[in-house]
């Protein structure tokens, strides 16, 4: 029997070789078939998880409550010290300086990660922003909402910290960052389902080890970690119920 394991989407897509990297290195460190099957969005990502085709999985934080409160998923681990935090951004010559300046109407890029999309509509509050006073544009990368805003076709996009900080120089010089999210507890993490459960522990032993050799922190570097952190089930309960509460 082989075991499914997916990536969140909001990953930037040059590190899918990565996973397919640490995917073998973890197969081969617990002799167990687990099949890499990484989904092209949040959308498709959804359907697999409902169809029953996830075993294991690295989760944005909107997900993981859909999975350990009605999948019976368990948390295992999450990346050390990254937060999952976003950035409203515009264009470097947009006459928007702050949140309050955006005006009603604005066309907003984004990709359809609900965590980020979520988090970003908070943001946009103070500006009295919302669904019936915006034009969503949605792109499936965020370098597509990056483009957006540089040929003017959006006036506002959502980016996570770290895809905002994995462009250019040059790119980032034609951006203007208005607010930055500081939730501080909000995490990927990663999650084993119901017929992984058995491995749980060997799989969590495998993760928080990794930064113990030369080899196997490149391999985390590369995935954007400097190690995995354990993490307990009320962790990730006190990260739902905050999600919770910024959504209600």
């Amino acid at each position: 029997m082989s075991f499914n394991f997916t990536v969140s989407p909001s990953f930037p897509n040059e590190r899918i070789s990565d996973w397919y990297i640490f995917n073998t290195w973890l197969q081969r460190q617990l002799g167990l078939p687990i099949h890499l099957e990484l989904h092209d969005n949040f959308g498709a990502q959804r359907q697999a998880i409902a169809a029953g085709r996830v075993d294991m999985i690295y989760a944005n934080p909107f997900d993981a409550a859909l999975l350990v409160r009605d999948k019976g998923f368990q948390a295992i681990a999450r990346p050390e010290g990254n937060a999952d935090e976003m950035v409203v951004v515009v264009a470097a010559d947009s006459p928007a300086h702050s949140i309050p300046e955006l005006p009603a109407g604005i066309r907003l890029a984004c990709t359809d990660d609900p965590c980020v999309n979520t988090l970003g509509r908070i943001l946009l509050e103070p500006a009295n922003l919302e669904a019936g006073n915006t034009r969503e544009l949605r792109r499936e990368t965020y370098i597509q909402v990056t483009k957006a805003l540089l040929r003017g076709d959006a006036d506002a996009g959502f980016l996570p910290v770290e895809a905002f900080n994995g462009l250019s120089p040059l790119v980032r010089r034609d951006l203007r960052v208005l607010v930055t999210s500081q939730i501080q507890v909000i995490h990927h993490v990663f999650l084993v389902g119901p017929a992984l459960l058995p491995h749980a522990e060997a799989i969590a032993r495998q993760l928080l080890s990794m930064h113990q050799t030369e080899k196997e922190r490149a391999m985390l570097a590369a995935l954007g970690a400097s190690r995995w952190q354990a993490l307990e089930q009320e962790d990730v309960e006190f990260m739902i119920d905050i999600l919770s509460t910024l959504t209600s």
